[in-house]
């Protein structure tokens, strides 16, 4: 396997175990009576996901990640359809599925699925994808399966009214049938559209309303109402300075930024290590996505190499949206910061993630160079 990426994977884990420990203490002696309370949780299900997640990377083959794939795509929209029914409630949006012993999010199994299942779809036809003439059949197999795809697991997530999974899948889709050889003019059309239904939604839903105007007149929102979350974030990244308050010390965690270990952490590292300690957590990102789409260019086929590039785009396209919405550069839509926000099953699913770019790395001539 590419030892680089692995490296880099392992890094990013040990970084986001500390941080999410020194994030969440104090929340977690408050609301739990256990300052491990997260720690702990963060370890079980990374080291858990681990062992199950190298098995594949040992055993699992191109061949086999297709029909896993597209098991995997059927299971998350019959997940989706459930959790519209009896999924538990949580900030104004129905995203959760409580199993008892655990709690799931279709939708961040949704996304995975997705990836997959588009990356053995546009490799199947990418003879007629990439073909020449233009006629019915480019936009049949380049434009509307693939559309139908992603959409709709989109229209289950809007249902959902969860609008940062619908953005995230949307780009995801998007990402993964450019690659594909979808064009450009086809791709542009499709934006338009997920544009428009993005803002229809906002329209019919309260709570996103109340997130746009959060962020477009924050001077003017009451700072002890719903701007509370961001205006302390922020308050957290500008006094961490440049090199922080230290490892442990942030003040914010106390009570300010609500949950801080979930999707604020970035806010909590940017106060406790300073400027160079948050361009340390994004050079790692950068790391790992340079390096994953180097294997997905040298990958052995057209399928592998399209998995590859959608799963490394989906850790990139969280990382930059997390960052953009917990320094205001957008309106806050509850995005994870992948590796490091706390969530056993989001963790865990990101690991197989990696792992299924590992098992790929097996096969890719990028081994020899």
């Amino acid at each position: 396997m590419d030892v680089r990426f692995l490296i880099y994977v392992i890094v990013l884990l040990c970084f986001g175990a500390i941080t999410s420990h020194s994030a969440s203490y104090v929340y977690a002696e408050q609301k739990y009576g256990d300052d491990w309370y997260f720690t702990v949780r963060y370890v079980i299900f990374a080291v858990a996901a681990a062992i199950i997640t190298l098995l594949f990377v040992i055993y699992a083959t191109p061949r086999f990640w297709k029909a896993f794939g597209t098991g995997l795509y059927g299971v998350s929209l019959v997940l989706l359809v459930l959790v519209i029914f009896i999924g538990s409630d949580g900030g104004g949006a129905q995203r959760w599925l409580d199993l008892g012993f655990i709690t799931v999010q279709p939708s961040e199994i949704a996304k995975t699925g997705v990836v997959m299942m588009l990356a053995l779809y546009m490799s199947k036809y990418s003879d007629r994808i990439a073909q020449r003439k233009l006629d019915r059949s480019d936009i049949k197999y380049g434009v509307l399966y693939p559309a139908c795809i992603f959409g709709a697991v989109c229209i289950l997530i809007a249902l959902e009214k969860h609008i940062s999974g619908l953005m995230i899948v949307g780009m995801i889709g998007i990402a993964v049938m450019y690659m594909g050889g979808t064009r450009a003019k086809w791709i542009a059309l499709i934006l338009g559209f997920i544009a428009v239904a993005g803002c229809a939604l906002i329209l019919v839903s309260d709570y996103a309303q109340e997130r746009v105007n959060t962020w477009l007149y924050i001077e003017k929102v009451d700072p002890l109402g719903p701007a509370w979350q961001t205006l302390q974030g922020l308050y957290a990244i500008g006094s961490g300075g440049l090199f922080g308050v230290g490892l442990g010390n942030s003040r914010q965690k106390h009570g300010y930024v609500s949950q801080p270990q979930n999707d604020f952490i970035f806010t909590i590292i940017c106060e406790e290590l300073g400027f160079f300690g948050a361009l340390a957590v994004i050079g790692l990102f950068c790391l790992l996505v340079i390096r994953g789409f180097k294997i997905a260019s040298r990958a052995p086929d057209a399928y592998t190499s399209l998995l590859v590039f959608g799963l490394t785009f989906k850790v990139a396209l969280q990382a930059a949206l997390n960052i953009a919405v917990v320094t205001n550069s957008m309106p806050n839509t509850g995005i994870s910061l992948p590796f490091f926000s706390s969530g056993g099953t989001s963790l865990a699913l990101q690991i197989f993630e990696m792992g299924i770019i590992l098992s790929v790395s097996k096969y890719s001539s990028i081994r020899k160079k």
